[in-house]
């Protein structure tokens, strides 16, 4: 059952940014529907301010939350953030810690309103070796906000691209082995089904913030055709305005998918 039904048919609506700005009139055609982020520089955020790095994590849960509301104000469906990587393993014994104590703690501070929005919460990334209470926390929030369609916000976390192919290979092949899948029928859609969240879109537009021109191992399947824009601001302070700074430059590009320079029609290439 879709939740609006209880709530005749309402979320509650974004808060405005502090500092008044509104969402640029930008064609809803023109609009990515899959923005993913790499939420990047929590750290030197706060090594310059003299602080914990821990102290940049807390910074940028704020800047999470006032995307998702900024996505919501322009139109955006699918937001992809990399809150956690298989590489991140190898960081301090003491930083994975609160990592996973913070991620847990997120969610339960934010589910309500993530569910008053209409936010629905979908988790991607591997379940061995992360905590237990951390997989029942995205689970949970998953099952709650189950109904919701405003926004869906994907939450990478124990997550990386090669672990996801690979795994997805690994599940073809056993299916291929049991008699399931026919090896001869495997084409793209199939990897597709198989990959940890299998709804989710192709990325359109791939932040990462920072300064850092990489992908880091981040949805190497979905963001085969992603625009790429890397930014130098720092996780913590990026918000809503920078987002929608991003989705103007991604409009005023012309996607081709390998296709033609230019249109005969004047019209920027979009996929439906």
């Amino acid at each position: 059952m879709n939740r609006r039904n209880g709530r005749a048919g309402r979320f509650r609506e974004p808060h405005p940014h502090p500092s008044g700005a509104c969402r640029p009139e930008i064609p809803s055609a023109l609009i990515p529907r899959h923005v993913a982020i790499v939420m990047d520089g929590n750290g030197r955020w706060a090594k310059m301010r003299g602080l914990p790095r821990t102290k940049g994590h807390e910074a940028g849960e704020e800047a999470l939350f006032d995307c998702v509301e900024g996505a919501i104000e322009l139109g955006v469906r699918w937001l992809s953030v990399y809150a956690f990587s298989t590489e991140n393993w190898k960081r301090s014994p003491d930083e994975v810690a609160f990592l996973m104590r913070f991620t847990d703690g997120v969610f339960g501070r934010r589910i309500d309103d993530m569910d008053s929005l209409g936010v629905r919460v979908r988790w991607a990334g591997r379940r061995p070796r992360l905590w237990g209470n951390v997989i029942r926390r995205l689970e949970a929030a998953e099952e709650r906000t189950c109904g919701n369609d405003r926004l869906t916000l994907a939450m990478c976390v124990n997550y990386g691209g090669r672990a996801e192919l690979a795994d997805a290979a690994a599940a073809i092949a056993r299916d291929v082995r049991d008699g399931r899948l026919r090896a001869d029928r495997i084409d793209e859609n199939t990897v597709a089904r198989y990959l940890d969240e299998p709804e989710m879109p192709d990325v359109d537009l791939l932040i990462r913030t920072s300064g850092e021109q990489r992908l880091s191992n981040f949805l190497l399947w979905q963001a085969a055709y992603a625009e790429f824009l890397f930014v130098e601001r720092l996780w913590p302070d990026f918000d809503r305005r920078d987002l929608w700074a991003a989705c103007e430059d991604f409009a005023k590009r012309d996607r081709r998918y390998g296709g033609v320079v230019g249109h005969p029609s004047g019209v920027r290439s979009v996929l439906p």
